[in-house]
């Protein structure tokens, strides 16, 4: 009788682990569905989904969240690229040509405005209020993240005069894929604002 029993208890077990395994699978497949379709907003569709997808438990199906970890993904290339910078900047000063250093102290100075920007736009997402105050900080969001877009782009222009060479194509380069990830987070934020400002409209 207690084998039976014991039985039973671990087939309920089982089966409720099972369910357990199954719901969180759907879940988490729905919020890639999610993460997916939003990244269509997106100027670079196939980067916002390969560098989102991996937070589907997190994002959920929340434009929200999912613009809040676009954000930080962001701010993390961000502030790989001023790392990276700074090190090349630190290098050219013993040797480099001139107009090459003067690009990477310039591009440093400038990822460096758009991390204090990107950073800004980041804990303003994570203090929001439902209340009227969520369009001014919103508003914030945007304007923040469009000047650290502009910012990330005036790196790249500033080696329009620089020969070409390895130095100038590697920081074109990861530049250029900041500057896609802060679009997308740019792109994923306005979504999130026209999604939200469209409900409160809704009679």
């Amino acid at each position: 009788m207690k084998s039976f029993h014991f039985s039973l208890l671990s087939a309920a077990l089982f089966f409720s682990a099972a369910a357990a395994a199954a719901t969180t699978y759907g879940d988490s497949s729905e919020a890639v569905d999610f993460i997916r379709t939003s990244c269509n907003a997106t100027l670079y569709p196939e980067l916002c989904y390969t560098s989102l997808s991996a937070y589907a438990n997190t994002v959920q199906q929340s434009p929200g969240h999912l613009a809040r970890v676009a954000i930080a993904i962001s701010l993390s290339r961000a502030r790989h690229m001023a790392s990276y910078v700074a090190n090349l900047s630190r290098q050219a000063d013993y040797g480099a040509a001139p107009r090459t250093a003067s690009a990477l102290h310039d591009c440093f100075s400038t990822f460096g405005d758009a991390i204090d920007q990107i950073r800004g736009s980041l804990k303003q997402m994570r203090q929001l209020r439902a209340d009227e105050s969520f369009r001014f900080q919103m508003s914030n969001v945007q304007t923040w993240m469009s000047a650290a877009l502009t910012n990330e782009e005036t790196c790249t222009d500033g080696f329009e005069d620089v020969a070409d060479g390895a130095v100038k194509s590697e920081v074109c380069d990861r530049a250029e894929n900041v500057k896609k990830l802060t679009s997308n987070a740019l792109a994923l934020v306005n979504c999130y604002v026209n999604k939200e400002t469209n409900s409160t409209e809704t009679p």
